[in-house]
């Protein structure tokens, strides 16, 4: 039976909404239209794909060379005016394939990672005692979400350049830390309110685009600066056997020197619009839930009794964390859909699909559903467990870091995942929650399964307080 030719389905209500909800309007396209739709961004339609199975469907009929369009197309347009490279998240093909390669060693597999454990359990030991300093007679830390930004870019600095950068100490390098930290949010703001609008900055310097472009070359030139430090120092013998990660890139003769400019940006500065709102909605999740907290921390605490410090043996046996890390990204995903460029005909709902469709896989939607999830809107680490729900939970409903060949390239890295145990779980230190995740999200149940940090006010932010007394 041939399957039917998926249509170009009108859609009411989208052509005008703001920028901040649209993981509103997904759900809405969901629940009105179904498990696949079509929507047209002027001459670039994208289909979204709801339903696991089909996005199984999508991500199996990858190749070695998965197709994307760029993650931030104001990216890349900045990197092509400035004739810089482009990064593994706006290129395809050999490109991509040449620079994935490249870095694939040194942070996608776990026996190198083993290497930076160190240097990022002393940054997050490091961060508790820093925001102990700054917290205010109530065990409010206000601007804790720019706090965080700054711990993720130290553990950062020493993956990249093995040197504590002094995001945290009070000083000069603490206030270009807020600088990068502001350029950044700067740069995501208007990138996304440049991706709903007419793309005439391309062809004419706009407000709005001289202001990212004044961003990003903050943000350029500042890693190029670390960048240039640390070479100067292999080149002058100073290595003292470090800068493992930089020794790396640069031994590559496939590499231009542009080429290890960004890959090492991409490793250092885009934890702070992933990173970052990872960990605090983790921090959150612990803080309004204290049992789960003093679970997770029984569970370090046994497996680092002997005062070793966390390797990554220890780190894969902590079962329990990763639950709370997962159920973590199932209630405040860190995004809205994983793009592809689909390289062949695909059945998806019994529509067939034409190769070279721009899909948007957007399982998002279904996290707070009771169709996968027993009481979708309660905070569960268990169900993750082997005797919890996780038999049940189908492999591709939950994929924060995608998957196949265009996995997150810095998954094993991924700092909130190494940090959480010295960060959140101190035998000194409690987090403490206003109000719970149930409330938060049955008060804004249609948000749930998009609600993305970087769109939320200052004062929406998760509310917690930090108990115990900084060390001297």
């Amino acid at each position: 039976m041939l399957a039917h030719t998926l249509l170009d389905t009108a859609i009411e209500g989208t052509s005008y909404y703001k920028v901040s909800q649209y993981h509103k309007v997904l759900a809405s396209l969901y629940q009105k239209y179904g498990p696949l739709v079509r929507q047209d961004f002027g001459s670039n339609p994208v289909v979204h794909v709801f339903e696991p199975d089909d996005i199984k469907t999508v991500y199996m009929s990858e190749g070695t060379m998965p197709r994307v369009v760029p993650l931030q197309e104001t990216v890349q347009v900045f990197r092509e005016q400035n004739k810089l490279s482009p990064g593994l998240g706006n290129t395809n093909g050999e490109e991509w394939y040449k620079l994935r390669s490249a870095i694939r060693k040194m942070i996608l597999r776990p026996k190198e990672v083993h290497y930076y454990l160190p240097f990022v359990n002393s940054v997050a030991i490091d961060f508790v005692n820093h925001i102990n300093k700054k917290k205010n007679s109530e065990g409010v830390v206000n601007g804790l979400k720019d706090e965080v930004a700054k711990w993720s870019q130290e553990s950062a600095g020493m993956v990249c350049f093995e040197e504590r950068l002094g995001c945290m100490d009070d000083g000069p390098n603490e206030l270009n830390a807020q600088k990068m930290v502001d350029a950044n949010r700067l740069i995501f703001e208007i990138s996304r309110q440049l991706k709903f609008s007419l793309p005439i900055y391309k062809y004419i310097s706009t407000p709005k685009w001289r202001q990212l472009k004044e961003a990003e070359e903050f943000v350029y030139s500042t890693t190029v600066s670390y960048v240039n430090t640390t070479i100067t120092k292999l080149q002058n013998g100073l290595s003292n056997n470090k800068y493992t990660f930089m020794t790396h890139l640069l031994g590559r003769e496939e590499l231009s020197r542009n080429d290890v400019i960004v890959l090492t940006l991409s490793l250092f500065a885009d934890g702070l619009s992933t990173t970052v709102p990872v960990l605090l909605y983790n921090l959150y999740c612990l803080a309004t839930n204290p049992e789960a907290q003093n679970k997770a921390y029984n569970e370090i605490s046994y497996a680092t009794r002997k005062g070793e410090e966390i390797s990554s043996e220890i780190l894969n046996s902590f079962s329990y964390l990763k639950a709370i890390i997962k159920e973590t990204f199932r209630l405040f995903p860190n995004g809205t859909e994983v793009s592809r460029i689909i390289q062949k005909d695909l059945v998806l709902s019994g529509y067939q699909v034409p190769a070279g469709t721009h899909v948007h896989m957007t399982p998002n939607v279904q996290f707070c559903s009771e169709k996968f999830f027993t009481n979708p809107l309660s905070f569960s680490p268990e169900r993750w467990l082997r005797h919890g729900e996780t038999d049940t939970i189908h492999p591709y409903l939950l994929t924060p870091f995608s998957h196949g060949a265009r996995t997150c390239a810095v998954k094993e890295t991924d700092c909130s995942v190494k940090g959480i145990p010295s960060v959140a779980l101190d035998s000194d230190h409690k987090w403490r929650g206003d109000g719970n995740v149930g409330e938060m999200l049955e008060n804004k149940k249609e948000e749930c399964g998009g609600l993305k940090n970087e769109e939320r006010k200052e004062d929406e932010c998760p509310r917690m307080r930090l108990t115990g007394a900084a060390k001297e």
